[in-house]
């Protein structure tokens, strides 16, 4: 759990400072749970270059509260939270000062957003928070208010758990949460889950990554998993002390994450994975007579494909399914062996490429377009789809044919600089495997929206 703060001060000496706003917003990686925004009378003058910054002044704050009347709010709402700020190190200062000031020590972990930026997005032009957040496309209103600017770090930290493919965030955060008791952890585990599309993460006691997978129903799957008595199941109940999740808004999404996350991590209880995730492909070749012929074959490393397949009947249907939408020879695709004319011409639904009737120059034609639309070979393009809330879509950036990386924007943000985009996508591997799904993806259901760029 995370405490997500701003705070803005009255500027002045170094320890000196007292506060004079402040918004926290409680997070569990997901979504904010609870918040608190609040005005503080700081019991001294603010310097007059900050009443110009922020606009607060020392008139809007004569009726405000003290920091001792909303100290113990702020106990409540950051209690087994990891604080995270931009700059946090300014704002951890302020807030122990404050407590200080009181007699009471306030300890708690804390992240730095400007660190974990300069980790996770590097050779940015710059990370103060406005300029950083404006190239990457998240909204910021109220600048320099504690309110605006604390949003805004949301939406940033939302976007560099993303970002952070070995989980680094989320398993410092595990280890300093306290542990729950065995008889009881499953079910608690299970009731905090929510029923949604997404990749989880199941974390020992270490806070390491022990198994991974993907679920249209994450809350469902693991009561699958904490209910099996299959002996890997016993092993991960027996493991478990967190399962951390990450919303993904829609399946495609979820598939990639889940196929990048276990290669890259290598959880125990992830099966070995297998080379590919596919055992056949489409091929094209042109035969003596000139006409392109499309062959289902066993996956190659050594052939280019146009599609791959799961297993053989997934690409025979597949490839009957073709053949009907296009108008294609079943001799030339190899689903009718015959000598003469084919099934389909028999019923006058082939225009009789079998028996030479239809010309090679229009017969390949149809075959060209069967090759454009289930392949983005050279292509420069972006996928949208539903994102993981209702203001904001996913995007997929393939560039020069070439998978590149997935993110998430807001729904005000306009996609139409490439650059951005480029800034708020995590870079993702482009291996047949990541072709396999998208082509897969792309040949089974209609995304949201693409754009050719």
């Amino acid at each position: 759990m995370y405490a997500i703060l701003d705070i803005e001060t009255t500027g002045g000496k170094f320890n000196e400072e007292g506060i004079t706003e402040i918004a926290i917003y409680k997070f569990d990686g997901q979504e904010v749970v609870d918040q608190f925004i609040s005005l503080v009378n700081p019991e001294r003058p603010i310097q007059p270059f900050v009443v110009g910054l922020t606009g607060i002044n020392n008139e809007m704050l004569r009726n405000a509260p003290k920091f001792y009347e909303v100290a113990k709010r702020i106990i409540e709402i950051t209690e087994d939270c990891v604080i995270v700020a931009h700059n946090a190190k300014f704002d951890y200062r302020i807030l122990r000062t404050e407590y200080r000031r009181l007699g009471y020590d306030f300890q708690r972990k804390s992240l730095c957003t400007v660190e974990l930026s300069k980790k996770l997005i590097p050779n940015m032009p710059s990370y103060s928070l406005g300029k950083l957040v404006k190239n990457l496309g998240i909204p910021l209103t109220d600048r320099h208010r504690a309110n605006g600017d604390a949003l805004a770090t949301v939406k940033l930290f939302k976007l560099l758990i993303n970002k952070d493919s070995h989980k680094e965030i989320v398993s410092r955060s595990v280890r300093s949460n306290p542990k729950i008791q065995i008889d009881t952890k499953l079910i608690r585990i299970i009731d905090e889950l929510p029923s949604i599309t997404g990749v989880y993460y199941i974390h020992n006691t270490q806070g390491d990554v022990i198994y991974i997978g993907k679920s249209k129903n994450i809350k469902k799957r693991i009561n699958q998993h904490f209910t099996n008595t299959n002996h890997k199941s016993k092993k991960i109940q027996h493991e478990v002390s967190v399962v951390t999740y990450e919303a993904c808004g829609n399946e495609l999404l979820a598939l990639l994450k889940e196929n990048e996350e276990i290669k890259k991590n290598k959880p125990k209880y992830n099966r070995a994975l297998k080379k590919d995730i596919f055992s056949h492909a489409l091929y094209k070749e042109k035969n003596k007579d000139g006409y392109l012929e499309l062959k289902i074959g066993k996956a190659s490393k050594d052939k280019k494909s146009i599609i791959t397949f799961t297993n053989l009947n997934q690409a025979k249907s597949s490839l009957e399914k073709i053949v009907e939408e296009f108008n294609l020879c079943e001799k030339l695709t190899g689903i009718h062996k015959t000598k003469g004319g084919c099934f389909r011409f028999s019923i006058k639904e082939c225009d009789g490429a079998c028996i030479g009737l239809e010309s090679a120059e229009n017969y390949n034609k149809k075959v060209k377009k069967v090759i454009e639309k289930y392949t983005y070979r050279n292509k420069n393009m972006l996928i949208l789809d539903r994102g993981r809330e209702a203001d904001e879509k996913s995007v997929l950036l393939i560039e020069d044919g070439m998978f590149k990386g997935m993110g998430y924007f807001n729904l005000n943000f306009q996609v139409t600089n490439i650059d951005i985009v480029k800034n708020i996508i995590t870079p993702m591997q482009n291996n047949r495997d990541t072709q396999h799904i998208i082509q897969n993806y792309l040949r089974k259901r209609k995304p949201f929206k693409i754009i050719e760029f």
